[in-house]
């Protein structure tokens, strides 16, 4: 099945060279291109896209008011959004990932991570590798987000982390942590197949997107406590 992309960055030659590249691909292609916010929603909507692959700094209505408007509209529930930031970690990192965008990745990525992205947002997956965890982790004890001991049990996460059974919420905090299906299935000693398995029961419990999501919500509840280096 061909991946439709929707390219979203107010730099015209941008665009250009990232239409190439995804055109240049059997299994993808360039739906449409949009170089602001409003513009994006609108053809996420008429172009069917799967994946839009957003610039967060936009002049009208930027990246992350696109994404959150994405996000919220029922209709383009199978959309998944890629952030573009000039670095890893920058200061909306954690806004576009609260307003349902399913990862990052750097402007100067290599094309094959541009690529490989792509293809794992319309997986279903979420495009937070160790490294950019880690960034997303700091962010958060930069802006006051780590958790205190009792929002876990108590706080407004209560309900929904109740539901989830011992094995689903071990899972959840090695997600956080950034690791994968296969590293998650190392350490637990069960199969990747077993560990996809707690992690789409998590994020149907807890109402999350995708496996962004599920980071953000893990320390956002106090389920998992950041700590700095």
């Amino acid at each position: 099945m061909t991946i439709r992309v929707l390219l979203a960055d107010d730099q015209a030659l941008l665009r250009s060279a990232f239409r190439v590249l995804v055109n240049s691909e059997s299994d993808m292609e360039v739906v449409g291109e949009a170089a602001d916010g409003a513009q994006a929603v609108e053809l996420a909507r008429t172009g069917k896209a799967d994946v839009v692959l957003m610039d967060i700094r936009m002049p009208g209505v930027d990246g992350l008011a696109a994404t959150r408007l994405i996000s919220e509209d029922p209709e383009l529930s199978d959309v998944r959004v890629v952030m573009l930031t000039t670095f890893e970690v920058d200061e909306y990192v954690v806004q576009s990932l609260r307003a349902g965008a399913s990862g990052f990745l750097g402007k100067g990525a290599e094309p094959d991570e541009l690529l490989n992205a792509i293809r794992t947002a319309a997986a279903g997956d979420a495009l937070l590798s160790p490294a950019a965890t880690k960034g997303l982790i700091a962010r958060f004890l930069s802006q006051g987000g780590g958790a205190d001991e009792t929002r876990a049990d108590s706080g407004p996460y209560a309900e929904k982390l109740a539901a989830l059974t011992g094995r689903e919420r071990e899972v959840l905090v090695h997600v956080a942590a950034g690791l994968s299906n296969d590293e998650i299935g190392e350490r637990l000693e069960v199969s990747p197949l077993t560990v996809k398995t707690h992690v789409n029961r998590a994020m149907a419990k807890l109402g999350a997107r995708d496996r962004a999501q599920l980071v953000v919500t893990a320390y956002e509840s106090g389920l998992v406590r950041p700590r700095a280096e």
